[in-house]
C-alpha cells in the first residue's frame, strides 16, 4: 500500500491580528509537490503579508503550517531555510558590494551546511564556487560574474536571486513579485528560468505577482486574495472565468 505523499505546504485556519486589526483571516491551503501556483489579489489583500509568516517573519496569532507534514509554525525564519523553504523579496535582499559570483557562493555554501560567512573568498576549484557557476550558467550570468550586484541591471537582479535559490536547493520557493521593475524585454527570459528552476529541481513555486497575463501563463493554480482571506483556488482558466473573482478585481466583492 502507497503512503500518501503530504502537501508541500499546508495552511490550516491561519490568522493574523494586530493592533485589533484583521490582516489575515481563516487561511486555508494545500499545495501539491512540484506544484507552480500564483496568488493574486488587489493591493492590501494580504499577499505580501501571508509570504511574511509562511517564510517565519511574522507569526501567526492563529492557524498552523505544514511543510512536507511538519509544523512549522513557530520555527524561526533559519530553521525554515534549513528545511528548504527559500524565498525573495519584492526590493532585492542581495548584497550589493559583492559580486554575482560570490552572492551565489554563499548560498551554495550555505546549502552545503555552512553558513553565511564572508570571511572565505571564493575559490574557482571548491565545491560551493562549483556549485554557483552552474547556476549562474542557467540563468545566463556567467558574464558578470565578477561584477558587484549593486551593479547589475533590475532584471539580472532577479535572475541573481533566482540562482541563489537554486544554489540552496531549495524545495519550496515562494517568489514575491519577480517581473516588478523587469524591463518588459526582459521578462520572457526571467519566466523561462522560473520554468527551469521548477523544471529541473522539482521545486514547489508560491509566486505573488501583478503580471495577470505571465502569471496565468506559467502557474498550474491560482490562488485568489480578497481582504485577508482566499476566496478561489483554482487552475487559471476557471480563475479567470469565476465571477466572485472578477467582483474582486472591480471592488464589490462581498
Amino acid at each position: 500500500m502507497t503512503t500518501p505523499v503530504p502537501p508541500a505546504l499546508q495552511i490550516d485556519g491561519l490568522g493574523l491580528q494586530i493592533g485589533g486589526a484583521t490582516i489575515l483571516k481563516d487561511v486555508s491551503l494545500a499545495i501539491a509537490p512540484g506544484s507552480l501556483v500564483g496568488v493574486i489579489g488587489p493591493n492590501g489583500a494580504g499577499k505580501t503579508t501571508l509570504f511574511n509568516v509562511i517564510s517565519g517573519i511574522t507569526r501567526p496569532t492563529e492557524g498552523r503550517i505544514l511543510m512536507n507534514g511538519d509544523d512549522i509554525t513557530r520555527t524561526s525564519v533559519p530553521q525554515r531555510a534549513r528545511a528548504g523553504l527559500g524565498r525573495t523579496f519584492q526590493t532585492s535582499s542581495l548584497f550589493p558590494r559583492l559580486s554575482v559570483l560570490e552572492n551565489v557562493r554563499i548560498a551554495a555554501q550555505v546549502g552545503l551546511g555552512g553558513n553565511y560567512s564572508m570571511l572565505h573568498f571564493p575559490r574557482r576549484t571548491d565545491e560551493a564556487t562549483r556549485i554557483a557557476l552552474e547556476q549562474l550558467v542557467k540563468v545566463g550570468l556567467t558574464h558578470k560574474l565578477d561584477t558587484a550586484a549593486g551593479d547589475i541591471s533590475h532584471g539580472d537582479k532577479r535572475k541573481l536571486e533566482i540562482a541563489v535559490l537554486l544554489a540552496t536547493d531549495a524545495s519550496l520557493v515562494l517568489l514575491d513579485e519577480p517581473m516588478a521593475g523587469v524591463a518588459s524585454g526582459d521578462v520572457p527570459q526571467l519566466v523561462e528560468n522560473i520554468r527551469q528552476m521548477q523544471r529541473e529541481t522539482q521545486c514547489t513555486v508560491l509566486m505573488v505577482e501583478h503580471h495577470i497575463d505571465v502569471l496565468m501563463g506559467l502557474v498550474d493554480r491560482v490562488a485568489v486574495m480578497y481582504s485577508g482571506s482566499i476566496i478561489a483556488f483554482d487552475t487559471p482558466q476557471k480563475i479567470m472565468e469565476n465571477p466572485l473573482v472578477q467582483s474582486a478585481y472591480l471592488g464589490t466583492a462581498a
